[in-house]
């Protein structure tokens, strides 16, 4: 059996994600990797990945998405000729963590996709949207990076298809404990900016990541330092508080750990708009650092007794033998097609 998996690197949730499917899927499949985006520093350690530009969004310094740049950046007539190069028949499954080359070029083939994302969690409408949902938004939400079967992940179950997070291995093996320092993640800032916001906290030891910084450094109670995987886990073990974008899996993980949270999401950035609903439904603090009460929702997060739970997360077999038993009957139905024909 030959599977292929689409991965977009941009954001370090999807790869998390293929980090647990992966090793469990090639133990029954031959699977070749296909990544596209742009502003991911992550990798696959000990996997052949085939890199391709795909789709990216960009950002501004101050935590939003920039259209201008954004369509500055985009290049479709890569991307077209990255779809038609691809040749997805030798392949019994294409599975798609929001990958769109591999989902279109499985589209284009008639080769059987399944959307395995948190993104695909959107494809019901019973997961959470902000009070103004954008029709535009919806349709690129849906159509980025199309599937036959979607299998989605979110905070809660909200539908049949939807399972909970994924939560990678290295988190589920913290023991979290509890100092005096707040992490921060929030990659659609500069990190320049953040220290100029987290300055006036002068009572809170801060530890922020950013993925532009190049070298850690430290500035009076902040200590400012690259994205990197063992330090930020070291980090978010015994911190007391994360503070960072609405993306799934970094809430995910936070909550998952016990820890206090509070989500920014990326301004323009639709399905972090939707994210922050759900938190909010929770009872998760959101807020912007442009807020006037955006010092006041700090303090009271780090007073606050309350802490919020997962109730289910994803078995990353369960969903691997999911997968497989899917391809399996996908082989045998083109096995008996292919005998029929032959008749």
């Amino acid at each position: 059996m030959k599977v292929l998996y689409g991965i977009q690197g941009t954001g370090h949730g999807h790869i998390s994600r293929a980090r647990e499917i992966l090793p469990e899927l090639t133990k029954s499949a031959e699977v070749d990797v296909l990544m596209s985006g742009t502003n991911c520093k992550m990798t696959l350690q000990g996997l052949d990945v085939s890199q391709r530009r795909g789709l990216t969004l960009a950002y501004d310094s101050n935590g939003g998405v920039s259209y201008l740049k954004t369509a500055l950046e985009l290049n479709p007539i890569r991307f077209l000729k990255d779809v038609q190069s691809l040749d997805v028949r030798q392949y019994d499954l294409v599975i798609s963590d929001y990958e769109p080359i591999s989902s279109w070029a499985a589209i284009k083939e008639g080769i059987t996709c399944i959307g395995l994302s948190h993104q695909a969690a959107f494809l019901s409408d019973r997961t959470p949207r902000p009070p103004a949902v954008s029709t535009v938004s919806e349709h690129i939400l849906k159509r980025f990076a199309p599937c036959h079967r979607p299998i989605g992940f979110h905070f809660l179950r909200y539908d049949r298809f939807i399972e909970g997070p994924v939560i990678r291995s290295e988190i589920r093996q913290l023991t979290p404990t509890e100092s005096d320092h707040i992490t921060v993640y929030l990659p659609a800032f500069d990190h320049e900016t953040l220290t100029a916001i987290f300055s006036d906290f002068k009572q809170i030891r801060w530890e922020i990541f950013s993925p532009l910084c190049e070298s850690a450094y430290t500035k009076n109670n902040m200590t400012i330092q690259p994205v990197g995987n063992e330090t930020f886990l070291k980090s978010l073990e015994s911190c007391a508080g994360v503070i960072t974008s609405a993306g799934f899996e970094t809430c995910a993980e936070s909550i998952y750990l016990g820890k206090k949270l509070m989500a920014v999401p990326i301004k323009n950035q639709y399905e972090q708009l939707c994210n922050a609903e759900a938190l909010k439904k929770m009872g998760v603090p959101v807020a912007q650092v442009t807020d006037t009460d955006f010092p006041d929702k700090i303090l009271d997060m780090l007073s606050s007794t309350q802490r919020h739970r997962i109730p289910e997360i994803a078995d990353a077999r369960r969903i691997t033998k999911k997968l497989l038993r899917f391809a399996e009957r996908q082989t045998n139905r083109q096995d008996r097609q292919m005998a029929e024909n032959s008749v």
